[in-house]
């Protein structure tokens, strides 16, 4: 059993309070980063969350560590990072504000942020903003703890490579909270790329993948990461890697295999090979769990599909038919 593997069978036994604030991921989550702040985590070294959301996630893992017995509330610190408001790009729920929708004059919820998590706010950091405005790109501090919440485009994925994940050592510890987001294939092969390196804690809990650093990360590996320096067959290959070592998640809801299928074809999707994404989709619209949770994804590839087809026409890409055309075939 890994070292974080020894936490799942302690979740069954968590009670979390009737007050946690709302969250937008699962319960089991949240106890897992309960069990994390209580029985993982020294605060020896920097703990950051990135996407910290409307608090609940911050408030589980905060109470954990409140209840610890090494953590020491006057030099450890928590670091939650946030746009802290709703609208466009910050993929935030205006269920994150305290009356559940947003006031007319404000997209703002940090002020409820900071009410909910009161009890903690002598140990918890707060930096609300762009990533790449309220990250320092010369603090080199270790990170003991890094849950990462926030990764949902490619631009802040590169932030989150070159001002977090450079500052991992053997023994810190990753939550990838999105891991069964189809649309992030980012996570999924920069995760391929790290398995030399990293000890995967066991299956995910739900969508989150844990894993703890096991050897130092080559300076190189992280720089084709955050320069997305990999191509298109890397990634597949790397995504496959990914594939043989988990399966389902915990409670065996989720089919990772698939999902991580499913993130090749956004891999070929986002590279402009709109045939070969579907190609690669259009076999798993039998599987059950994501026709049924992932039914807009595949009309996204097929309609990308169906209209590059329809502007390059039957016979092949446009490029091919420039080309036979140039050669008088």
């Amino acid at each position: 059993m890994t070292n974080l593997g020894r936490l799942y069978p302690l979740m069954d036994d968590v009670q979390l309070p009737d007050s946690i604030p709302y969250s937008q991921v699962s319960s089991w989550e949240l106890r897992f980063l309960y069990l994390l702040g209580r029985h993982h985590l020294t605060g020896a070294d920097r703990l950051v969350e990135l996407g910290s959301g409307g608090g609940g996630s911050t408030y589980a893992l905060a109470l954990g560590l409140r209840e610890s017995p090494v953590f020491d509330e006057r030099t450890g610190r928590l670091h939650a990072y946030d746009f802290f408001r709703v609208g466009k790009g910050t993929f935030a729920s205006e269920k994150f504000f305290t009356s559940g929708a947003k006031p007319q004059d404000d997209n703002s919820f940090l002020a409820d942020f900071r009410e909910r998590l009161a009890p903690f706010l002598p140990f918890l950091e707060i930096h609300a903003g762009d990533l790449w405005q309220t990250s320092d790109p010369d603090d080199t501090t270790p990170v003991e703890f890094l849950h990462i919440d926030i990764a949902k485009t490619a631009r802040v994925f590169r932030c989150v490579t070159e001002r977090f994940l450079t500052r991992l050592r053997p023994g810190s510890v990753v939550l990838h909270q999105d891991f069964a987001g189809p649309r992030l294939p980012w996570l999924h092969h920069s995760t391929g790329a790290l398995l030399p390196y990293i000890e995967i804690a066991g299956p995910p809990i739900r969508s989150t993948l844990a894993f703890e650093v096991a050897r130092p990360i080559p300076g190189e590996v992280l720089k084709r990461i955050a320069e997305d320096a990999y191509t298109v067959d890397e990634k597949l290959e790397l995504i496959s890697a990914v594939q043989e070592r988990i399966d389902h998640d915990h409670t065996g809801g989720i089919p990772f295999r698939s999902v991580l299928e499913f993130a090749k074809a956004y891999v070929a999707h986002y590279d402009g090979d709109h045939r070969r994404a579907w190609s690669i989709a259009r076999p798993l619209t039998s599987d059950a769990y994501l026709s049924r949770t992932r039914a807009d994804h595949f009309t996204q590839l097929r309609t990308a599909y169906e209209q590059d087809r329809a502007a390059t026409g039957s016979g092949g890409s446009k490029l091919s038919r420039l080309v036979k055309r140039a050669v008088g075939r």
